[in-house]
């Protein structure tokens, strides 16, 4: 009799064949192999390194090896004419230190001389008075600054930085414009010089510009010492922008303006505060153009001292057309929030110049407080228009 085979007998055999017959599964994929402890230690000493750049090719340098670098010294570098020293686009926490001076050759070229961007980035020298970059703007020299003449590069470029601070050099004769300050948020400025005044021999400096600030939140310039013959800061838009402890002298004093014309014609928050004006042709002064839009809001002006102002102690215009009150006031541009308060202009003003001009489109000057403000010394403004009442004209 044949043996009998049970159902389960039967089932396990099935099985057995089906395993037998699977393909054999995939292999585990090779472990990623660790970093090499020697290999990251490199890379993490060639980024902290301290790298000195210094003479004639030193700019070149410097520039290709910026981003290997945490702290990257300039020390007493020729940069030739029609170069920039380009510190752009730096590595978070970047620390970059001028020593002793750096020479820019001559050029005609519109520059600029030096450009820095990137974010928790200081930039400084050793000591206001020992550290010096040189434009050797007597070379450009004309009298006719950026509307003529010899083409004039503009000089420090900081667009584009964040968390950032700018302190403790001198810039000495800048070709035209120094400061160019746009696109940034959060930036310092301390104990900084610029030194232009060998322009005023001959009228020859022109355009010279402190602090140009536009499309900026939150700005503070503080100690700064600005001898030129334009604006020692100009605020074309922004907002959360202080100076203060500032001296300026010979130029076209503390500016807002002028706003409109722009992409961005929007100014506020801005205060001026415990700061001299002198030797200059206006203490105070906010300017909008003719026709344009845009908004000035929440200026304060507080503890301001004036002394040898030659045009106008105060002024504000909403009629600015390529030069002051030479158009239309209009409404376009409103100045509302402004403050003016402790300012101290006592026999401030040439006998032929104006103690304070205001020139404002109908409606378009309003909420303002005016305290303490004494300017004198010069004439009365005869065509004054749509003055709030809290101020003097």
């Amino acid at each position: 009799m044949m043996p009998t085979v049970s159902s389960t007998a039967l089932v396990l055999a099935a099985l057995a064949t089906s395993i037998l017959a699977s393909p054999a599964p995939a292999a585990a994929p090779a472990p990623t192999p660790a970093p090499n402890p020697a290999d990251v230690a490199r890379a993490i000493e060639e980024r902290a390194a301290t790298c000195t750049f210094s003479g004639s090719l030193g700019y070149s340098s410097a520039s290709k090896s910026k981003a290997s670098c945490s702290t990257i010294i300039l020390d007493s570098l020729t940069v030739p004419g029609g170069v920039t020293l380009d510190m752009t686009d730096l590595a978070d926490g970047t620390v970059v230190i001028f020593e002793g001076t750096t020479t820019f050759g001559y050029k005609e070229w519109e520059g600029p001389l030096f450009a820095v961007s990137g974010k928790n980035v200081k930039v400084a020298g050793e000591s206001t008075t020992g550290t010096i970059l040189d434009g050797q703007g007597a070379k450009y020299w004309d009298g006719k600054g950026s509307n003529g003449g010899v083409t004039k590069p503009k000089f420090f470029q900081a667009h584009d930085l964040t968390d950032s601070l700018i302190e403790t050099f001198t810039i000495l004769n800048p070709p035209v414009q120094v400061f160019s300050i746009n696109g940034v948020e959060n930036l310092e400025v301390a104990y900084v010089t610029i030194d232009a005044s060998d322009g005023d021999s001959g009228d020859l400096g022109h355009n010279t510009d402190g602090f140009d600030i536009g499309s900026s939140d939150t700005v503070i310039i503080e100690h700064a010492t600005v001898y030129n013959q334009d604006d020692c800061v100009a605020i074309n838009s922004g907002s959360n922008i202080i100076f203060r402890n500032g001296y300026c002298s010979g130029g076209h004093g503390l500016s807002i303006g002028s706003v409109g014309g722009r992409s961005n014609n929007t100014v506020s928050g801005v205060t001026f505060e415990t700061s001299t004006v002198i030797d200059s042709d206006n203490g105070l002064r906010i300017k909008c153009t003719e026709g344009d839009t845009g908004t000035v809001n929440g200026i304060t002006y507080d503890d301001i001292t004036l002394s040898g102002i030659n045009k106008y102690g105060i002024l504000i215009e909403q009629n600015y057309k390529g030069g002051d009150l030479k158009g239309d006031p209009t409404s376009g541009i409103p100045i509302t929030n402004l403050i003016m308060k402790n300012i101290d202009g006592s026999g401030a003003v040439s006998s032929s110049g104006y103690d304070v001009a205001i020139v404002c489109g109908s409606g378009a000057c309003s909420s303002w407080t005016w305290s303490d403000v004494t300017v004198t010394g010069g004439k009365s403004y005869g065509s004054c228009e749509n003055v709030p009442s809290v101020a003097s004209c």
